[in-house]
């Protein structure tokens, strides 16, 4: 295994870090963990080098950081660092943060948690926590113990990003990024800008929920299969990220011990600097080719916003082409439903027109979000 030092804590970790939000679970049920499947991941791991776990409040209704605290007994718990994070969207006051980690607290029998981050950070939900006072509560809990690292996760647009890491002395933070989200959410010049700032950068989503490995386009496969340099889809995807200094740890949700046996197998592999230009090249015809899967030719402009009635049209179109590009409804519609609020969605749009009149690509805009409708609605 191989250890990088996260930001400016100084802390070696394992540049594989192992999330848990998809152990293993009986008969499909999510809320119904196999504890003895998911222990013996979790040993395999932390056998072969891994020393970062990546759980949260939700993740397998609590039976996540349940099953990581049985998994930690007998000499476990002081080789690993666990990351864990609190629930944004449920806190209301001041008290609820203090209620909710002392619960996580219980449930993973720590004292302390090493990295806890705030979880899901968006627009609102940091308006929400800034206002509630969250930056001193982080304060009190380095202070008194319960936390050793500060962080938070993210899935907001770049500018907030920004914002956010300048507003307070961070430890980490955790973004997606991948292969073809270059420029999503906080993308490159976030992940850059928060290494320049000390901050360690905790990458999620590497294989965008297994989709830039499961179900290939053709035209993608066939750009990796013409590579004089044989790699799975998966190993192209963590080379990737592993090739930049900026990147700390790369979380990958592994359920299996073949998941995982790949994984470490890859990360062996996975120093800075490594590609080859033309091997980056390669990566860059990949990133194109999905590109071309777009439903809706929308460059994000924002031209045709406001919208009158609330749609955030930009947002809906994107989901609707990740779809498309990733051969993955349910994924997309998932962040369809988590990342914009009620009023936001297609289903909202009043056909008043305004948005075509401003529209420099031409997209007919009413059609596409009732095609957005049909594809996550219904």
């Amino acid at each position: 295994m191989l250890y990088r030092k996260l930001g400016s804590t100084g802390e070696k970790v394992s540049i594989l870090g192992l999330g848990c939000m998809h152990l293993p679970i009986i008969n499909g049920q999510y809320n119904k963990v196999d504890t003895n499947r998911a222990i013996s991941l979790i040993h395999k791991a932390i056998d072969n080098g891994v020393n970062y776990l990546d759980t949260a409040y939700p993740y397998h209704n609590g039976q996540s950081e349940t099953v990581i605290a049985e998994a930690l007994k007998g000499g476990y718990r002081e080789k690993v660092f666990i990351a864990d994070k609190l629930p944004s969207w449920l806190i209301q006051k001041r008290t609820d943060m203090d209620k909710y980690i002392e619960k996580q607290l219980e449930r993973l029998q720590s004292e302390q948690i090493d990295f806890y981050l705030l979880h899901s950070v968006k627009a609102d939900s940091w308006s929400n926590l800034e206002s509630l006072g969250v930056l001193e509560f982080l304060d009190d809990a380095v202070k008194d113990g319960r936390i050793k690292y500060t962080g938070f996760s993210f899935h907001g647009e770049i500018e907030l990003f920004f914002d956010v890491i300048d507003s307070y002395n961070w430890d980490i933070c955790q973004v997606q990024y991948n292969l073809v989200d270059e420029n999503y959410q906080a993308g490159k010049e976030g992940v850059r800008y928060a290494s320049s700032q000390g901050v360690g950068v905790v990458i999620m989503e590497p294989l965008r929920g297994g989709t830039l490995v499961k179900n290939v386009p053709p035209e993608v496969q066939e750009i990796w299969d013409e590579s004089v340099v044989k790699r799975s889809p998966v190993e192209w995807a963590l080379r990737y990220l592993w090739d930049q200094e900026e990147v700390d740890v790369v979380l990958s949700g592994m359920t299996t011990l073949k998941d995982l046996n790949e994984n470490l197998g890859i990360a062996e592999q996975g120093l800075t600097n490594t590609l080859t230009s033309t091997e980056k090249e390669i990566i860059k015809e990949v990133r194109t080719a999905y590109k071309g899967r777009k439903e809706i030719d929308c460059t994000q402009c924002g031209y045709c916003m406001p919208c009158p009635s609330g749609v955030n049209i930009p947002a809906n179109f994107e989901q609707l082409n990740h779809a498309y590009m990733f051969q993955d409804v349910g994924n997309s519609r998932m962040n369809y439903y988590m990342l914009l609020k009620e009023g936001e969605r297609a289903s909202s749009c009043i056909g008043c027109g305004d948005c075509e009149k401003l529209c420099p690509q031409m997209i007919t805009i009413q059609k596409s979000l009732k095609k957005v409708r049909e594809t996550f609605e219904k």
